[in-house]
């Protein structure tokens, strides 16, 4: 088993988070100059121009903040809109198979939650590596039980 990573850790995906984010500013600021720079629109119409850049914005910005904390006493998803907490013995198993788009964590209550802040798209082997790391985190502490 690999060395584990110090508590606490924060899993997500750096370069989608990135583009994301970039993405919603650009498309932000390319809409309210547009807005800003035609002439025939009124106030109004400049304004929904503005709130739909905005909007558009906070749905990129919702996406890029998904992650996954893990600390002393579990871990914390947090997906597009959803954020659970767990405690470590409530992980039964983390999951990365090739293919899956994000890490999937089978709980004691026989669900599975997907975790999308551990995801292969962009960063494949930074994915694989963080899957690897919350694993030997959970085989660890869920073997230390709730004293640690």
């Amino acid at each position: 088993m690999s060395e584990l990573p110090p508590l606490p850790v924060t899993f997500r995906p750096g370069r989608t988070r990135g583009i994301l984010l970039t993405a919603g500013a650009a498309i932000f600021v390319v809409i309210t100059a547009v807005a800003l720079l035609l002439e025939k629109l009124g106030p109004g119409e400049r304004l929904s121009f503005i709130l739909t850049g905005a909007l558009m914005f906070g749905v990129l910005a919702l996406l890029a903040r998904v992650r996954v904390v893990a600390d002393e006493a579990g871990v914390t998803v947090v997906n597009i809109a959803s954020r659970r907490r767990l405690a470590w013995t409530e992980i039964v198993q983390v999951n990365l198979r090739p293919g899956d788009p994000w890490v999937f964590l089978n709980l004691s209550d026989g669900t599975s939650l997907p975790a999308l802040g551990i995801q292969p798209g962009i960063a494949k082997a930074k994915a694989i590596a963080d899957a690897r790391a919350l694993r030997a985190l959970a085989e660890a502490r869920s073997a230390e039980g709730p004293q640690g």
